[in-house]
């Protein structure tokens, strides 16, 4: 910055003379309109109104000019300024109107559009499947029971009266955990959770309980070395084979509508007493696929029946091991495969498709709830 000079003439510095302020304006003006958004603008205004702008160092010089030119040219300085300023905040003012109307317009949102468009996914539809069997029961009156999924040898085989030298016992068809002198298993069936309700509970017992068994199976397209099963168990006075007949029937009809024969074929299981494994009418073609003639069925490959599961009277073995009278008491239990369920009333053909998460295969069955 120049020294004070009481004879300097004003017209004599460049900075302050009219040309050159006139030409710093036109600039700053013409920056300012060419400015397209507020980013160019901002640099604009760094460029033309900051503090090393043509017209702040203009306004410097001012202190070297005598007293007497010192207001008029403050006057020349000033009003260029103002007229910068004012330019810029009317751009700014412009800039941010066009920004708002284009934000407006490219994040508009249509409400008269479906708001459910995005996708929600699905329950799994063995979640629900299981769900409604259980309701089934409950309806009859049935409380639902719970057990662990890692299991005491004793729950899962002594108590239901398996010998140790059964066959299912053994590390082919059961799971482990670290060595069979643990004495803890995957459990294998749902059939603890009988043993678990008898001891826990006062009698007469009705419990249905759903849950996730293990075993040592290959997956393929009909078995998997994880499954659900769904058990139910009663216990009172009095109950009979007929008591356990009209339970399956209620069943049946509960699930897949009035009007369908079940039928009982002897079978053995060591837990119950005599036992018996349970058919059910097929649902679709209702045994006319067996007929002479008979259009083919799918669901039941033409046979007519589709096979439920087994079923039978408390072994009274299992009674004495929960520590009840088996002359004053007998019960009933049954046990059901809940992906069989699924493959046959859904005509799914591979249990790949239950297990490998595809949303593809959930989506298909809804959002039953």
């Amino acid at each position: 910055m120049s020294a004070p000079n009481k004879s300097f003439d004003p017209v004599e510095v460049a900075a302050l003379s009219a040309e050159s302020l006139d030409a710093a304006r036109a600039d700053a003006l013409a920056a300012i309109e060419a400015a397209a958004d507020l980013d160019a603008l901002k640099q604009v205004r760094l460029a033309h109104a900051g503090d090393r702008s043509p017209l702040a160092l203009a306004n410097r010089e001012i202190g070297a000019l005598p007293p007497a030119a010192r207001a008029e040219a403050g006057k020349r300085i000033g009003a260029a300024r103002g007229a910068v300023a004012q330019a810029l905040k009317a751009r700014q003012a412009e800039l941010e109107e066009e920004r708002d109307r284009r934000v407006l317009a490219e994040e508009a949102v249509d409400v008269t559009l479906p708001w459910d468009r995005a996708p929600r996914g699905g329950r799994h539809p063995l979640t629900t499947l299981q769900e409604r069997m259980v309701d089934v029961f409950v309806s009859m009156g049935f409380e639902v029971a719970e057990g662990p999924e890692v299991e005491a040898e004793w729950f899962n085989f002594d108590a239901l009266n398996f010998p140790p030298d059964h066959p299912a016992r053994s590390m082919q068809d059961t799971f482990f955990v670290e060595s069979e002198e643990t004495g803890l298993v995957l459990r294998t069936h749902t059939s603890p959770m009988q043993i678990r309700s008898l001891l826990s509970r006062e009698l007469p017992v009705y419990v249905v309980g759903p849950g996730r068994t293990f075993r040592t199976d290959e997956l393929d397209a009909t078995h998997s070395p994880v499954f659900h099963q769904l058990e139910g168990l009663a216990v009172d006075e009095g109950l009979t084979m007929a008591d356990l007949r009209g339970g399956i029937d209620a069943f049946v009809a509960g699930m897949f509508g009035p009007g369908l024969v079940t039928r009982m074929r002897p079978s053995f299981f060591p837990f119950t007493e005599p036992s018996a494994e349970v058919d059910m009418q097929c649902f679709v073609c209702r045994g006319a696929s067996a007929e002479p003639g008979g259009a083919p069925c799918r669901t039941c490959s033409s046979e007519g029946w589709i096979e439920l599961g087994g079923c039978g009277m408390v072994n009274p073995r299992v009674l004495v091991a929960c520590g009840i009278d088996p002359d004053r008491y007998s019960g009933w239990a049954f046990g059901l495969g809940v992906e069989r369920t699924l493959m046959f009333r859904h005509g799914v053909e591979d249990m790949h498709d239950m297990v490998e998460g595809d949303v593809r295969f959930t989506l298909p069955f809804g959002m039953e709830i």
